[in-house]
């Protein structure tokens, strides 16, 4: 059972570590909207990643082989969802976000919704996954139910534990920026969002572009 919590502690970390789109989003919304804003957003991308842990660990070879055979066109519709975020961060008044948050306003539930989905969004973290899985022989042959429920609950505690001390630090420098700092941040952020897209959709348009050829 240790075996189980330690490896599925250390898959959640993992998977959440990477600086993708969501990480770079989980530090812009920490920037902004403060600490706990940041931590939701986190949350909705753990609870997505769940989702797809628990794929990989009933073994769904249907789903698997979908995304493998629709591996470039499920990349350009990712790519056109994360350009549109990217857009509507770049374009984001900081100092609202910071009204809202004086106001007691802050939108937590839209906040982790669109974290949920945009990290649903790329079915593809499904192979990274399948590889952490058999690295790391997470389940072993005689794995019970208590084993996959505990090694699940494991996955989601290590990954909600690394946006719990990435929005932390990232929350104490966070007095050091002015609004216009912000606002200057919002747009990088944003800028570097819609760079990642394009290049995803244009690696994921010559395999489709590969794919008809062959």
């Amino acid at each position: 059972m240790l075996y189980t919590i330690i490896r599925g502690f250390t898959i959640g970390i993992l998977v959440s570590a990477p600086m993708g789109p969501i990480g770079v989003l989980c530090i812009q919304r920490t920037l902004n909207k403060g600490r706990w804003s940041g931590f939701v957003t986190g949350v909705g991308a753990s609870l997505s990643d769940l989702v797809y842990a628990v794929l990989t660990g009933l073994g769904m070879s249907i789903v698997v082989d979908f995304v493998e055979s629709n591996q470039s066109l499920l990349q350009i519709i990712g790519s056109f969802v994360l350009v549109g975020f990217g857009v509507y961060l770049y374009k984001q008044n900081p100092m609202r976000n910071i009204k809202k948050q004086h106001s007691g306003k802050s939108n937590y539930t839209q906040d982790f919704l669109t974290a949920f989905f945009l990290t649903f969004s790329n079915p593809l973290i499904l192979f990274l996954f399948i590889g952490l899985f058999a690295r790391l022989n997470f389940f072993v042959a005689e794995s019970s139910l208590i084993h996959f429920i505990t090694g699940y609950i494991s996955i989601v505690a290590g990954a909600i534990s690394w946006w719990f001390t990435i929005t932390y630090f990232i929350n104490k420098v966070r007095k050091k920026f002015n609004v216009r700092s912000l606002w200057l941040i919002n747009r990088i952020i944003g800028g570097i969002i819609v760079i990642m897209s394009i290049v995803g959709f244009v690696m994921g348009l010559k395999e489709f572009v590969a794919t008809i050829k062959y």
